[in-house]
């Protein structure tokens, strides 16, 4: 797994708000015990070495691991509402949470156990992920793959690469990673241009598959210099990061045209010929690469909280509900598709796909219901999503959470966490004591994430303690 950098809190003056991530490393460490033997030579007196030899102990029995996952046991007792109030009520009036809300859910029978305000309409940061990921699941299949071509230009020299949507493209040699595992390579397109013997000596960067503007409604512009978004353009190289293989350095505010200067440095092309244009209808395909499938993709945006992963999905979202891949088009889409599915979508309000707008609203409701439709019996085509969650204490954006002091958590709650400069969330679901399976949704405003994100770690590690019959 890619090594994930911690994100820094920076809140700027007079800002509203800054994103936060914390992405750390996880590493798996596997202990082999073997036998050695060390024979010591000793001499006393006339006595030969060999007769001296140390005895050596008999060598213990050979032990075989055999390492299970025992699957939860059907008769685990479900928490009574009135159990689950008195264990939840107390941590969750904590003022640290602010305005708080949220919800709890029984995966086996999708009855809510216990919930606070969960119609009320929270400002819901990276949770908004779940809400993309979900509607990726249900409308896509696993295996959706996103091309980028490069295409005859309108006359003998020029050539067009034409995005249509993948960030994964990667200009990093071969043998060296890019950021997104399994990404495309500009190295690959050069050389299909140069097998198919096309003389090239300009680059024009067809950037029309999206529409509309570059950075949503609630976004903060330096936020591209900081690190956590770029211009969505429908053709980058890492994600348009400055440093391929950095969680978060400074982002490009040309990233289209970054990949075409790369594509042309590729071909011994001068960059300064690369320029941005429109591909003529119907001309001939040179070359073309394809990123991950979706599946992929989508365990890379909810482990790492991938922003530019998820604007770019959001519209294959929309693509695949012919709709406009802009942000208006892109979240119109992924509230229908969930509409559609037989989720409550009242109070939805989105302008991205990825929760760093400071103007998108959701309900703890609605998040908790497609966790526990992932989680239950209802909706099987969401249950990768699970496997997709960061684990307390371990991986993703949760690898710090519970990992010192109260480590109740750790290990069993599995979440996405979304965190703004005034917005904390906690989705996913965790065991308890019992055995039993639960979701939960677990929202935070008007409190910064100093004091919100351990209060809302002490409400999900209350579920996990919970033996509530």
């Amino acid at each position: 797994m890619a090594t994930e950098a911690k994100k820094k809190i920076g809140i700027l003056a007079g800002r509203r708000r800054r994103h936060v991530r914390i992405l750390l490393a996880l590493a798996t460490a596997a202990v082999v015990a073997g036998a050695g033997t060390t024979i010591v030579l000793t001499q006393r007196g006339t006595a030969t070495a060999a007769q001296d030899a140390a005895t050596l102990p008999p060598q213990p029995a050979l032990v075989t691991a055999t390492p299970q996952v025992a699957p939860l046991s059907e008769d685990a007792p479900a928490p009574t509402p009135q159990a689950l109030a008195a264990a939840l009520d107390p941590v969750a009036a904590n003022p640290a949470l602010g305005n708080f809300t949220g919800s709890v859910t029984d995966a086996r029978t999708g009855a809510v156990l216990w919930s606070r305000g969960p119609d009320t309409p929270m400002t819901p940061a990276s949770t908004t992920k779940i809400l993309t990921a979900a509607a990726a699941m249900l409308s896509l299949p696993p295996d959706h793959r996103v091309t980028t071509e490069v295409v005859q230009g309108s006359r003998p020299g020029e050539l067009v690469l034409v995005g249509h949507g993948d960030p994964t493209l990667t200009a990093q040699p071969v043998g060296q990673p890019g950021y997104y595992p399994g990404g495309p390579r500009i190295v690959d397109l050069a050389d299909q241009i140069r097998r198919s013997g096309t003389a090239v000596d300009s680059i024009v960067v067809d950037t029309g598959a999206y529409t509309g503007p570059a950075l949503a409604q609630g976004w903060i512009p330096d936020d591209v210099a900081a690190g956590y978004i770029a211009p969505i353009e429908p053709v980058m190289l890492d994600g348009a990061r400055s440093d391929p293989l950095a969680d978060e350095p400074p982002r490009s505010a040309t990233p289209a045209l970054d990949a075409g200067r790369a594509l042309a440095q590729a071909l011994g092309v001068d960059p300064a010929r690369v320029t941005l244009g429109t591909a003529t209808p119907d001309t001939d395909r040179v070359a073309s690469v394809q990123s991950a499938p979706l599946r992929e993709r989508l365990g890379v945006m909810m482990r790492r909280s991938d922003n530019i992963l998820a604007e770019t999905i959001a519209r294959e979202v929309a693509a695949g509900k012919n709709a406009e891949r802009s942000f208006a088009g892109a979240t119109e889409a992924v509230v229908q598709v969930l509409y559609d599915a037989g989720f409550k979508t009242d109070g939805v309000t989105l302008h991205d796909g990825s929760g760093l707008s400071v103007d998108g609203r959701i309900p703890a409701r609605l998040l908790d219901a497609v966790l526990a439709a992932a989680a239950g019996e209802s909706e099987p085509r969401l249950r990768p999503m699970l496997d997709d969650l960061p684990v307390a204490g371990a991986t993703g954006t949760l690898s710090d959470r519970y990992a010192t002091g109260d480590r109740v958590g750790a290990g069993w709650v599995r979440a996405k966490t979304g965190t703004l400069s005034v917005a904390s969330a906690l989705t996913g679901y965790v065991v308890d004591v019992d055995g039993r399976v639960l979701t939960f949704a677990l929202m935070s405003n008007d409190r910064p994430p100093g004091e919100s994100r351990p209060a809302l770690d002490a409400v999900a590690g209350a579920l996990r303690l919970c033996g509530c019959r």
